[in-house]
């Protein structure tokens, strides 16, 4: 390629990249002032995160459309190739993360803020504080080109799930307790479950990054707790 070519499209991958942290801390703060909103139950927070999705859906929308121009304008191969490619499904995870922020933060709006068994918001807020930590690591790696961080991420997604798991079964004992905590603690279960679920597209964006730099997919399944035990409790729910 004639050298202006090259820094054109060296600049092109730089911008790709630079939406990717853009969406990466959009999403963080969507999440962080979800469960805020949440402990606080601050129903003008979870307002401003509903309307703030919105702009990650269009950031994510910008980074498919300059990968697409990107790929027919450069036809690029091997590493840029597969740069690309991360970009697109990274893009993808942060956005669905967004959109779990958002159906936080929906809960919150249609619980009027009332919170009623604290202790298990707590419980809540601290399982996002792991997912958030999680999130924020693997998007440190992917910036860096880290694989091995990024599998680091991937391998301590079990913690998330084990207290999810404990988490569910605590809901499940004050609503059995007391009929009157059924719906604010199932606003909680789905709450819960939306932050589980964070944690799950931090791996995805975990493998995406050891991809990206080594070019092969994760073989091995993902770590995982109790899934029987999860899914079996979740079905009695």
């Amino acid at each position: 390629m004639p050298t202006h070519t090259v820094v054109a499209y060296e600049q092109e991958l730089k911008d790709l990249a630079a939406r990717i942290a853009e969406m990466g801390g959009m999403a963080e703060g969507l999440v962080a002032d979800a469960i805020t909103a949440l402990v606080r139950g601050d129903t003008a927070l979870a307002q401003r995160v509903v309307l703030t999705d919105a702009r990650l859906d269009r950031l994510q929308r910008t980074v498919e459309e300059q990968a697409i121009v990107v790929i027919a304008k450069r036809q690029p191969m091997a590493l840029d190739l597969r740069h690309i490619f991360a970009a697109l499904r990274v893009s993808g995870d942060l956005e669905r993360v967004g959109d779990l922020a958002k159906s936080i933060a929906k809960r919150v709006i249609a619980m009027g803020g009332a919170v009623q068994v604290k202790s298990v918001v707590i419980g809540v807020e601290h399982l996002a504080d792991i997912a958030l930590e999680q999130l924020k690591a693997v998007l440190d790696a992917y910036t860096a080109r880290d694989a091995a961080a990024a599998m680091e991420v991937r391998e301590r997604d079990e913690q998330i799930d084990a207290l999810y798991t404990s988490l569910f079964r605590e809901l499940l004992t004050y609503m059995m307790e007391d009929p009157r905590n059924i719906t604010f603690c199932t606003h909680l279960l789905f709450c819960a479950k939306n932050i589980e679920r964070i944690g799950d597209h931090a791996t995805n964006v975990a493998e995406a990054v050891h991809y990206l730099v080594t070019g092969e997919q994760v073989a091995d399944d993902r770590p995982k707790g109790n899934d029987a035990e999860q899914m079996k409790l979740e079905g009695d729910a």
